[in-house]
């Protein structure tokens, strides 16, 4: 490990001091440069790493020491700047990953759809022979078909699956956001949050009427989130964190319907 990564640090913090750059923002961001370009050649988890990320704080502790108890802000940004550089090839394998998930994943609803198609086709050919079969038999066999077409467990488990899904993308993008991931990263996982949160919408609309505030909520939140993160804003983290809380204050609701059957079955 090269041993003048504090005097990089402190030249460049110098050099963005004297042409009026020297903002929390930038701190971290010089830190994360010169991280990231040792950090490569260095193993994940060894103690020269850490030494790096230790003389990489160090740095910028010296650099300004003069303000005593006030540069948390400063120490605050080296140490998010150093955990970023450290970590940035392994964002990348992560990235990498989510994209074979989300490969997978579209593969697994296409499969789903097409047995579901399958199922549907047979029922239909059921209620057909249905037709030549006496009143009452007919009154059976329809009502039997109906009852399997519409399965409330299978939907509340869909449902229940889509905003369990939501919320864990809500998780991946505030994890990703804490801890050094790209932008394009936690974009990623906020349009995954989206994909699952609409999967998760009830469809009759005098369900959706009665917890349409919370659900308008939820997507001002995933808005402004968006707006944050292309805005580059400090405030994302912050965002992110109240996303979460608002997604969870939704989905751990259950709606009437659910609260009816509840009742119903007890």
């Amino acid at each position: 490990m090269p041993n003048n990564i504090k005097q990089q640090i402190q030249a460049d913090l110098q050099q963005a001091k004297e042409t009026g750059q020297l903002r929390t923002e930038r701190v971290r961001e010089i830190v994360k440069s010169a991280v990231s370009q040792v950090a490569s050649e260095l193993k994940q988890g060894s103690n020269e790493l850490r030494s790096l990320v230790r003389d990489a704080v160090s740095a910028v502790v010296e650099n300004f020491q003069e303000k005593g108890s006030e540069l948390k802000d400063e120490v605050t940004a080296s140490i998010e700047g150093a955990l970023e550089g450290i970590n940035s090839q392994r964002h990348e394998n992560i990235a990498k990953t989510q994209t074979d998930i989300k490969r997978l994943q579209a593969q697994l609803d296409g499969e789903e759809e097409q047995l579901q198609q399958e199922v549907d086709v047979i029922l239909a050919e059921i209620e057909e022979t249905g037709k030549e079969k006496s009143a009452s038999t007919k009154t059976a066999i329809d009502s039997a078909v109906n009852a399997i077409k519409g399965s409330e467990e299978i939907g509340l488990l869909k449902k229940r699956y889509a905003q369990l899904q939501a919320q864990l993308a809500i998780v991946r993008a505030n994890l990703a956001a804490r801890h050094g991931g790209r932008s394009l990263e936690v974009k990623d996982y906020l349009d995954e949050a989206k994909h699952w949160y609409d999967k998760a919408r009830p469809q009759a609309e005098s369900v959706a009427a009665q917890v349409g505030d919370k659900r308008s909520q939820l997507e001002d939140k995933l808005g402004e989130a968006g707006t944050s993160l292309a805005r580059k804003e400090h405030q994302i983290k912050q965002t992110l964190r109240e996303l979460l809380l608002t997604a969870a204050d939704l989905f751990k609701d259950k709606e009437p319907a659910d609260k009816e059957r509840e009742t119903i079955h007890k």
